[in-house]
């Protein structure tokens, strides 16, 4: 990527576990040629000593695994440095999986079991069977919701198939328990046929309070959340389009509140249609932007483009209303913000320079952006990237927790437009007027009250209750099922 020199990540880091001679400098001449080779010492432990011998485990943080790689090699080549065993740390932590299943109760005795198991389930089996809405109060679905993917469009790395995709889906389940406290389960589906997915999705979705489609590749993916929307009566959620579409309209809001200016009155070029790009326009539109263009790669799209058809044929018919026909860096020029969900250097640093004074620069193709952000913010107020070594990281995980858990909370059958704008002016709002500037208008994951204020504002959009009860056993009260 012209411009982004690649950082050391602990994405890439490794431990390396070595034996050096004890005393001596050889310690110092190992830190100092990884140091030279470009990466990074995170940790040094000593794991056994002895007169002449020092065993050590050496974590260190690389750009790449062929970074890795050298640097091992040049760690081997240090004079008394013996190399033991090497392991990739993202390796190991995804060994045997990263999520599992727990009881919430213990089963100590045969009460336990009775009760739990047979013969007191049945009791509530047969209460279910009485009325099916108790099956939110009595079992895992209050809670739960399946993460479907066809392996089609798995983060950048495009069809690679439905166990390929499992690490990522089993990761977005890790997420969804540690920000929202919801119970995920990741369903890859070895199928890419849209009649079977929604076929599959419909069958389970009795065990589920929602269904988070994810990484289905366009334009397969706005055919199955359509259908799914209309069979079940639970929310559907796409998170490569709503979830991106949240955060994108999160960040821009506070963009403006940086540069002064207003929604309504700018300029906005858009590089990508597919998923993710479709769903952002349709936020900004509901949002009260009024000028979009937006190019794909065969070019602008507009009215007189031959070949249109499905979301494409919407978007001409809802955007450019000027009938714009030139390229997306003609089209760049006089913009005043310009949002890229598309592939790695579109644009150049020349082209940020001929949009408006106090432009707005989002470009989150990843791992390699749009255009060098070091360049775009020569000429730009505000740049977004979707990479963590940059500031204004948009990430998606900045909204899907919330919403799901918002969802849930208000028992919701749905998911409507004026959730999805709930959640991003919560967002945008977690970012106080004393903390907004240039470098931070998306707040921290980590930040509590993200997921918090996204979910009680999707809980207040879908009718929801205004407070929570404070016991899980309150949902009883009234129930035929209650004792």
């Amino acid at each position: 990527m012209q411009g982004v020199s690649a950082v050391p990540s602990v994405s890439y880091s490794i431990t390396v576990r070595l034996e050096v001679p004890a005393g001596g400098a050889s310690v110092s001449q190992l830190t100092t040629a990884v140091e030279q080779a470009g990466g990074v010492v995170t940790a040094l432990d000593v794991t056994a000593s002895g007169h002449e011998r020092l065993r050590m485990d050496v974590t260190v943080a690389a750009r790449d695994t062929n970074h890795a790689d050298e640097i091992v090699e040049i760690m081997a080549a240090v004079p008394g440095v013996v190399i033991g065993k090497v392991s990739d740390r993202t390796f190991l932590m995804h060994l045997g999986g990263k999520i599992e299943m727990q009881t919430k109760h213990p089963i100590r005795n045969r009460d336990d079991l009775s009760m739990i198991y047979t013969p007191g389930v049945a009791r509530v089996c047969l209460a279910i069977a009485k009325n099916k809405d108790d099956a939110r109060r009595l079992t895992v679905k209050r809670n739960s919701i399946a993460v479907i993917t066809d392996g089609s469009a798995v983060l950048g790395l495009g069809n690679i198939g439905p166990e390929a995709a499992l690490p990522v889906m089993e990761g977005k389940a890790a997420l969804f328990k540690r920000f929202a406290g919801i119970d995920a389960w990741p369903l890859c589906l070895d199928t890419q046929d849209v009649d079977e997915i929604v076929a599959v999705a419909k069958a389970v979705a009795p065990g589920f309070a929602g269904i988070n489609l994810e990484d289905i590749s366009a334009p397969r993916c706005f055919e199955v959340e359509r259908r799914l929307r209309e069979l079940l009566d639970i929310p559907v959620f796409h998170d490569d389009q709503h979830g991106t579409a949240i955060v994108v309209l999160a960040a821009l809001y506070n963009a403006l509140r940086v540069v002064g200016k207003d929604i309504a009155q700018v300029r906005i070029v858009m590089s990508g249609a597919g998923a993710a790009g479709t769903a952002i326009i349709k936020l900004l539109l509901a949002a009260g932007a009024g000028d979009i263009v937006v190019a794909d790669i065969e070019g602008v799209v507009h009215r007189g483009r031959g070949g249109l058809a499905g979301e494409l044929l919407w978007l001409a018919e809802h955007t450019n209303r000027l009938d714009f026909t030139g390229s997306l860096r003609e089209a760049v020029a006089g913009a005043d913000v310009f949002v890229g969900v598309s592939a790695p250097n579109v644009l150049r640093g020349e082209d940020v320079a001929t949009m408006a004074e106090d432009a707005i620069v989002f470009a989150l193709a990843n791992p390699e952006p749009e255009v060098d952000p070091v360049e775009a913010s020569r000429y730009a107020a505000v740049v977004a990237t979707g990479r963590s070594d940059f500031p204004n990281q948009i990430n998606n995980v900045l909204a899907f927790p919330g919403v799901f858990r918002g969802l849930l909370d208000a028992q919701s059958s749905e998911i409507t437009e004026t959730m999805l704008l709930a959640a991003a002016r919560a967002l945008a709002g977690v970012v106080s007027d004393g903390e907004l500037n240039a470098a931070y208008i998306t707040p921290s994951v980590f930040n509590a009250d993200v997921h918090t204020a996204v979910a009680a504002a999707v809980r207040r959009a879908a009718g929801g209750p205004a407070e929570l009860p404070a016991d899980p056993s309150d949902d009883l009260a009234g129930s035929e099922v209650a004792v």
